[in-house]
């Protein structure tokens, strides 16, 4: 056990437990044996309808993710140690007296998409039951909130009308925005098995950037980025002159058709070809296809949602769906996947500062006063509250006294993240209720709450086909930590609620929850889980995987096959919108498009992900995708470390040269904070630009600069201790048996490499050899300690060539100084190459030597000669790419 760890106890290590991942949206049902020392043995839950056994790289390795040592075991005030009672009644205190002096508009909840269904339940009905304002937002504005609107525009509500299985059905999946291979890798892997079952299954992808998921395609359309709206308005012309509009289905179940075509009849084939980039021939293929399709799926996510017209793109596509009827019914219909575990969860408790809970409307006296009945409560909000952007705005403004940050780390999330820390530190009190003890938001607050993480939570989430399951406990609550619901309670209580949140369990959370549906059901909501409303504990434990509606008159399924949509008139609505891009950013000073997004194996910040070592394997430090032309133009070389600028802050990252990425663009991954790289929070670039009816902020879209950074050298170290360096650059991460690694440059060369690395890794044995050739301006340094290599640094005037992974595999090996610092495999050995497979460690150079061997040409038995890509499958578009190489040599 590593030094520092604490010891944690499973419930019982001799059962398996079923319990739901705790990443992404797609909801991932998981099967657990818990080992004795607190770690977990990891499989997927071949009875979840999610998944049906598949797992991604990220859901595989949450087993080894569950360390302890940087958890957060007691209550903290100003830095120092508290107890429970004292951090509650301090917490009721300020609040109370922050909506005495100032009014309860003056206090606010942050929350997070990662918080069980109950969690949110309970807050919001704090805040907009008790409290009376509906100042409580979730990071889920920053990803989903434009669906929630634009759906709201077009339903009546927040209906997401299709499930997973449509994806398997359907003749015809579009995906927009959506890099489904890497950020909901097990909807991929569904939707990859369906085409290799049914190869008449097409798949296009809409994307500015070619990615992982483009390999799946029959067609990529690498359109102008911010250009989607116009192509489906297009579309929708497109649909109109081939005479495929569902006249009988609009008819009966539509409204707003002339208008909407009327919007969009600008969008010829040759106004959508200037606005995209796309050749008339490209997009005439691509509406026929569409058009003469009925079975067809259109997936969006980021790309779509993340933009100043979000809502609008969103309503452009379903505007198409609903014109040819195609909606609600097997393989087709419009499809709006998440980004978090639970923001379908959130938004169905009114987690969103514009909803009520239930899916009922703030806007409605009756839905409130229904809502105020239920909760006996001694007010309710009146109107919306403080969007994520005007939340953090209105703290900067001294307009918000007291802010409570759940389960999320804004610091590095939000746009104009710099901006957000000014506004924290002005705020007057700030909570934060988290597990790490160190986040770049927790270290901000004036109390830190211990809450328990997953594996010690008991709850449920919703994913993104409207499937509500559980997530079970497998081991105790570490330290002082409590559930969220529980610290919410509290509080409510200290406030002088202490009757309406006396709550004991989950299950009775749940049950509230439901009964309160029910009612929201007989106020004309979609959203119905009356069903389980006199669900007992043990049946709440035993919950299966269930789809909502769940009422006595409805059993899941879809929506809106047959109309009896959620508007007044109980029909759909058609949005006519501008389907002209909007304006770019960019100018002479800032020239370049910013894109933000994730990469395979890493999650949000990485305070779960990066505990991995094998995650890290795969992308060690972040990066600069650049265009090759790009790169010419600004000097910039392969490996360079480039500085990413504009008026809102600065970055520095590695430069990645490739053409997946378009002229006049790059791309940041979102996931590197201050804890892991030393000035990489790419958000804080991410301009405060939001969509004025979502609220979401437009984080593809920023302008930019970039140059090289002058730094005199390179350099990558490897030592058994943490690694904290000070240099100008340096990108951190863990490897395996408490080993590190990390990246670093300076613009300053040291005198002395020895006494860098012991500056570096804190080591300060006298035992080193060191390496240095002056001509070349290299230098190798090893530290024995105990007659065991404890670090090694390999540095060099530009970006150090080195084999790393066969360093770290020769580090952890015990092998020799001579041996590490060669910096190489002999003859003898063999260098498995960057990582491509997380889940069984394997290299590119394994996969190149097996596919020249064997001969290999196609997919499936490159997997059984390497094992990579059998596992998850995540890694599947990289070995083709590998594949291709070959040919791709061949050719030239």
């Amino acid at each position: 056990m590593a030094a520092g760890a604490v010891f944690m106890a499973s419930l019982d290590a001799d059962k398996t437990v079923a319990t739901t991942c705790p990443y992404c949206g797609v909801g991932c049902g998981i099967v657990v044996r818990p080992e004795s020392e607190g770690g977990a043995d990891i499989h997927g839950d071949e009875t979840h309808p999610a998944n049906r056994g598949r797992l991604c790289s990220k859901g595989a390795a949450l087993g080894e993710t569950l360390g302890t040592t940087d958890r957060l075991l007691a209550p903290r005030i100003a830095g120092r140690n508290a107890d429970w009672d004292e951090s509650i009644d301090l917490v009721a205190r300020r609040f109370c007296e922050a909506i005495d002096s100032y009014g309860r508009e003056s206090v606010a909840l942050y929350l997070s998409g990662q918080l069980l269904t109950e969690d949110y339940y309970v807050a919001n009905k704090l805040m907009n039951g008790y409290v009376g304002t509906a100042n409580i937002d979730t990071n889920s504005r920053l990803c989903m909130a434009s669906s929630v609107a634009g759906h709201r525009r077009a339903f009546g509500t927040d209906t997401v009308p299709g499930v997973y299985e449509d994806l398997e059905q359907a003749d015809l999946v579009v995906l927009v925005g959506s890099n489904l291979a890497w950020c909901h890798p097990v909807l991929f892997q569904r939707l990859a098995g369906a085409k290799q079952a049914r190869p008449a299954l097409r798949v296009v992808s809409i994307d500015p950037r070619r990615t992982a998921t483009s390999d799946l395609a029959d067609v990529n359309l690498r359109l102008a980025p911010g250009s989607d709206i116009a192509l489906f308005g297009g579309l929708l012309c497109a649909v109109a002159e081939a005479d495929a509009i569902d006249t009988e289905y609009v008819g009966s179940h539509v409204s707003g058709l002339a208008d909407t075509l009327a919007a969009a009849s600008s969008m010829t084939l040759n106004s959508v070809a200037e606005a995209t980039g796309l050749s008339t021939d490209t997009l005439a293929g691509f509406y026929e296809n569409w058009v003469k399709t009925e079975r067809v799926v259109t997936v969006y996510s980021q790309g779509v949602n993340q933009a100043v017209n979000g809502t609008d793109t969103v309503n452009a596509i379903i505007n198409c769906h609903l014109a040819t009827g195609r909606i609600g019914r097997p393989g087709m219909g419009p499809f709006s996947v998440t980004g978090q575990p639970n923001a379908m969860g959130g938004r169905e408790v009114g987690g969103l500062s514009t909803m009520l809970t239930c899916h009922l409307e703030l806007e409605n006296a009756v839905h409130r006063q229904a809502v105020q009945d239920f909760w006996a409560s001694p007010a309710i909000a009146d109107r919306p509250g403080l969007k994520a952007v005007d939340l953090f705005d209105a703290c900067a403004e001294g307009r918000i006294k007291a802010l409570w940050i759940m389960c999320t780390n804004p610091v590095v999330s939000m746009p104009e993240a710099d901006k957000v820390i000014a506004a924290i530190k002005a705020c007057p009190f700030v909570i934060v209720s988290e597990i790490a003890d160190d986040t770049d938001t927790s270290v901000l607050a004036d109390v830190v709450l211990p809450a328990t993480g997953w594996g010690e939570k008991s709850g449920t989430v919703t994913n993104s086909e409207r499937c509500i399951s559980r997530q079970r406990p497998f081991r105790e609550p570490l330290g002082a930590a409590r559930h969220d619901w529980k610290i919410i309670s509290d509080v409510a209580s200290a406030m002088g609620w202490s009757s309406a949140f006396n709550y004991e369990s989950p299950a009775e959370i749940f049950r509230e929850f439901a009964a309160l549906s029910g009612v929201a059901a007989s106020n004309g909501a979609d959203f119905d889980i009356s069903g389980l409303a006199t669900i007992t504990d043990a049946e709440y434990d035993a919950l299966q995987p269930v789809h909502w509606p769940l009422s006595e008159c409805r059993n899941g399924g879809r929506f809106f096959a047959d109309g009896d949509f959620y508007t007044p008139d109980r029909k759909a609505r058609m949005i006519a919108v501008n389907c002209k891009p909007p304006p770019s950013q960019t100018s002479p000073v800032y020239p370049l498009r910013l894109n933000t997004g994730r990469v395979r194996d890493h999650w949000h910040t990485m305070t779960r992900t990066a505990k991995s070592p094998r995650l890290s394997r795969h992308i060690a430090e972040p990066f600069a995708e650049i265009h090759p032309s790009d790169a010419k133009k600004y000097g910039i070389d392969e490996a360079d470390l480039v500085t990413v600028e504009n008026v809102s802050g600065s970055i520095v990252v590695r430069a990645l040269i490739t053409d997946s990425t378009p002229v006049g663009s790059i791309f940041v991954p979102i996931h590197w904070t201050n804890h892991w790289s030393g000035s990489a929070r790419v958000d804080a670039l991410v301009q405060g630009l939001v969509d004025p009816i979502s609220g979401q902020p437009a984080s593809k879209a920023s302008a930019v600069r970039v140059s090289r950074l002058n730094a005199c050298w390179f350099g990558f170290v490897v030592s058994r201790f943490e690694l904290r360096p000070q240099t100008n650059y340096w990108a951190r991460a863990l490897l395996p048996n408490g080993c590190w690694q990390a990246e670093i440059a300076d613009t300053c060369v040291p005198p002395d490499w020895a006494a860098l690395t012991r500056e570096l890794t804190g080591i300060q044995s006298d035992n080193v050899a060191h390496m240095e050739d002056l001509e070349r301006g290299t230098a190798r340094v090893a530290i024995t300690d105990g007659g065991q290599i404890s670090a090694v640094l390999f540095a060099a005037r530009h970006p150090v060539e080195v084999a790393r992974s066969y360093v770290v595999e020769a580090f952890a090996n015990d092998a020799s100084a001579f041996d590490i610092l060669a910096g190489r495999p002999s003859q003898s050995d063999f260098d498995p190459g960057p990582i491509v497979c997380s889940c069984l460690n394997v290299g590119a150079n394994l996969i190149r030597a097996k596919i020249d061997e064997l001969h290999l040409t196609e997919l499936n038995p490159t997997m059984a000669a390497t094992g990579a890509g059998r596992v998850c499958g995540s890694c599947q578009p990289e070995i083709k790419k590998l594949l291709a190489e070959p040919l791709q040599k061949a050719k030239a």
